[in-house]
């Protein structure tokens, strides 16, 4: 099995973020991009460790949660994202995202993060809320 399988510019499309990148952008992102399965019970985001990589849910549901809180924060499934946070503000991981089923997920790093990806998130900071 080769160790790094890209995803496809098709399965990012379908990331609404990303959606707004234009097809050759998309298309090497999604070669720098690396598919992971997930097992069903792993975290690949803990709350408080250092993040180093940036995620969206190709397939599975993942629930968002808090240290010592009860309740799960969100649901994370197909077409959704996480792991900006620690990126984007170069702050530890601000919550545990656990994979609730069998799921698979494209990562990239800092690197891949900051050339593709942040630039999608200063085109919101004039918007309302």
């Amino acid at each position: 099995m080769p160790r790094h399988v890209p995803a496809t510019q098709a399965e990012l499309a379908r990331v609404g973020l990303l959606s707004e990148l234009p097809g050759e952008r998309l298309n090497r992102l999604a070669a720098r991009m690396r598919r992971e399965d997930v097992p069903m019970g792993n975290a690949p985001v803990v709350e408080g460790e250092e993040g180093d990589r940036f995620y969206v849910v190709l397939n599975g549901v993942f629930a968002v949660s808090n240290l010592g809180a009860p309740a799960t924060r969100a649901m994370l499934r197909p077409g959704n994202y996480f792991g900006e946070v620690a990126l984007a503000m170069h702050v530890p991981r601000t919550a545990n995202v656990r994979a609730l089923t069998p799921a698979t997920v494209a990562s990239c790093d800092q690197k891949t993060f900051d050339e593709f990806i942040r630039p999608l998130f200063a085109d919101d900071e004039g918007a309302p809320d």
